[in-house]
């Protein structure tokens, strides 16, 4: 796996527990939760494309 897929991987988790801390704190958040779903697509389709 290239450098940037993993940085895009430990940016993408990281993300997540960003937001999560964020929920519990503060309260759901709808467009955080959708924008970690794009980052989470675009991480894999990013992966994708580099394992080929």
């Amino acid at each position: 796996m290239p450098g940037s897929v993993k940085s895009m991987g430990v940016l993408t988790v990281g993300t997540l527990v960003v937001i999560s801390a964020y929920t519990v704190a503060l309260g759901s958040n709808g467009w955080l939760w959708f924008g970690w779903i794009v980052l989470g697509l675009v991480t894999v389709g990013l992966a994708a494309s580099r394992s080929r």
